[in-house]
């Protein structure tokens, strides 16, 4: 990545959760990879652009949505259902995780009701 990617607020706000949570190299806010004798500020904490190498890397591609907003991948997909942005490996995929748990309930019930009604369709005929 050679030009400097600057962050939108949400996005900075997203980065540095991701920062303090899971890269190995920021302890209470300061960076190991820079500390040469003196402790120095994690740069991604305190700037509105991705800076850090190892962030980019190691750290970035844990949170998916975020790492296909800001390396512009294609993994990115709108939901059909509500419209929210979610990352997807595969093409096929039109839900976000929130709505596929819903649709996919609903459609299981619509099945099950419809097999019920013919079951019962079937069973009356077999009386008659």
């Amino acid at each position: 990545m050679s030009a400097v990617k600057r962050l939108t607020p949400p996005q900075s706000r997203k980065v540095n959760t991701l920062v303090k949570k899971e890269c190995c190299n920021c302890i209470n806010g300061k960076c190991l990879l820079l500390d040469d004798g003196d402790e120095c500020v994690c740069p991604q904490l305190i700037s509105y652009s991705l800076l850090c190498k190892w962030f980019r890397v190691a750290v970035l591609p844990a949170d998916k949505l975020l790492y296909a907003e800001l390396m512009n991948t294609e993994d990115k997909k709108r939901c059909t259902e509500c419209g929210a942005f979610f990352a997807s490996s595969s093409n096929s995929v039109k839900y976000c995780p929130e709505c596929r748990k819903r649709i996919t309930r609903r459609q299981a019930a619509e099945r099950m009701k419809k097999m019920r009604s013919l079951l019962r369709d079937r069973g009356a005929k077999s009386l008659v």
